[in-house]
């Protein structure tokens, strides 16, 4: 008969590391929750790389996969958004060369209705 793998809950976990941070040493905390040391190292590491999101839980992934499309969505769509607004003010920056050469004022296409002159 084979062993089965331990698993151990966010709780334990968490309370294996506060014990640590009380200034037990690791060979102490190892002994007293009976686990390897190396596993409390790994805790450790984990906890402090990314403590809301260390010890996920049985399988549960650690970025949900709708959170991680919903991103790449908004991402999407503040790209054209960019885009969009680059080529305005591309234009407005053709329209102001334009109007250094002239001398006038270009007229929009409200404007060109009215046949105003620019005044004086």
């Amino acid at each position: 008969m084979g062993l089965s793998r331990r698993r151990f809950t966010r709780e334990f976990k968490v309370a294996a590391l506060q014990r640590l941070e009380t200034g037990a040493s690791v060979a102490e905390v190892a002994r007293a929750f009976e686990v390897d040391p190396n596993m409390l190292q790994r805790w450790r590491r984990e906890f402090r790389e990314a403590p809301g999101n260390a010890f996920p839980g049985l399988g549960k992934q650690r970025w949900e996969q709708g959170r991680v499309e919903q991103l790449e969505r908004k991402v999407g769509q503040q790209t054209l958004e960019i885009d969009f607004l680059k080529g305005c003010l591309q234009r407005i920056e053709e329209q102001r060369q334009l109007q250094a050469v002239t001398g006038k004022p270009r007229y929009t296409s409200r404007s060109k209705g009215k046949k105003t002159e620019p005044k004086p």
